[in-house]
């Protein structure tokens, strides 16, 4: 994912959410609403979520330091994660919270054309965000469906935008039909019956992004068509014969490590080996320029000593190339 694609979303994300939550929180003054609060209470939530990624965003361009030597390309997961926290207590529970306690104390809906244009208003701004959130996606995710693009999407930004979007939209929805259905049957009950499913929605869009943030916090591989050039690219038939075996790690979205074991000629010089070495680091980082960090093993291709080591990623082990 580019990241000036994953800040255009955030950005318009912000801007939309800066403006609904104003609104609501009007609106939910003028007709004692508990839709209206939890939803405005919910786009503060993302407000704070769109800033969280963006301030991540900034950290993780921050140079490698001696105690960090693999560079900060991770405080994007990490603060990704904080944003499912935040969507899950501040947005999510307070949103169960609030449902609860309109069934419990039900009161009518005042003032219903206030809650009921903010609805209006925001589920405009949040198509306008959602609508930018696709665009910017559909320029990366290639062939992949949806749910595979927010499984493997190894930046986090645009996920948790298109999610926190689709969310919100369908919160906009279950508020306006509790508001309706509270304004036409008299009974303010259905409004804490639309905050509830507005607060279940948020915490399984929540628990959805924490598990695929804890993914790539604990470090993904790369893509497995990444893996093949890579694996092409290190062999070159001569003195690199073959991958004896391979391990990749990205460091952050757009930073990969490679550590590889590589078969070479038993009678080549080290000087020889030395020049093939650097030479496979060039085509790898060619092949896969995201590819920065790169630690190649030479060795003695033995098989009977290879046949029973663990492989942990597909094509780990390939042949030598005509």
């Amino acid at each position: 994912m580019s990241a000036s694609g994953g800040t255009k979303a955030i950005v318009a994300a912000l801007g939309a959410n800066l403006a609904i939550a104003v609104a609501k929180f009007v609106a939910a003054g003028f007709s004692g609403s508990a839709s209206m609060l939890a939803e405005g209470v919910h786009s503060v939530a993302d407000s704070g979520n769109q800033a969280l990624l963006l301030l991540g965003g900034k950290k993780a361009k921050k140079a490698a330091s001696e105690e960090h030597p693999f560079g900060y390309g991770r405080e994007r997961y990490i603060y990704g994660f904080l944003v499912s926290i935040v969507l899950f207590t501040v947005g999510g529970v307070f949103a169960l919270y609030e449902g609860y306690e309109k069934i419990a104390h039900p009161h009518e809906v005042e003032h219903w054309y206030w809650p009921v244009g903010v609805l209006v208003f925001a589920i405009i701004a949040e198509t306008f965000s959602f609508r930018t959130a696709i665009q910017e996606s559909n320029q990366v995710r290639g062939k992949l469906s949806w749910g595979q693009f927010v499984r493997r999407a190894k930046a986090p930004e645009l996920p948790v935008v298109l999610l926190e979007d689709l969310g919100a939209l369908v919160g906009l929805f279950l508020a306006l039909g509790g508001v309706g259905v509270a304004l036409l049957t008299g009974n303010g009950v259905w409004d804490g019956v639309g905050t509830m499913c507005i607060g279940a929605l948020l915490v399984v869009i929540a628990l959805v992004l924490a598990v695929e943030t804890k993914s790539l916090l604990l470090g993904e591989s790369a893509d497995p068509a990444e893996r093949d050039k890579i694996n092409a690219a290190l062999v070159d038939g001569e003195t690199v014969t073959r991958v004896i075996h391979m391990r990749t790690l990205h460091l952050g979205p757009e930073e990969l490590l490679v550590a590889a074991k590589v078969a070479v000629q038993h009678d080549d010089t080290a000087v020889q080996i030395a020049d093939a070495i650097d030479a496979a680091e060039g085509r790898v980082r060619e092949a896969v320029p995201i590819a920065r960090v790169i630690y190649l093993e030479p060795d003695i291709y033995r098989a009977q000593e290879t046949e029973g080591e663990s492989v942990s990623e597909p094509s780990d082990v390939t042949g030598p190339r005509a």
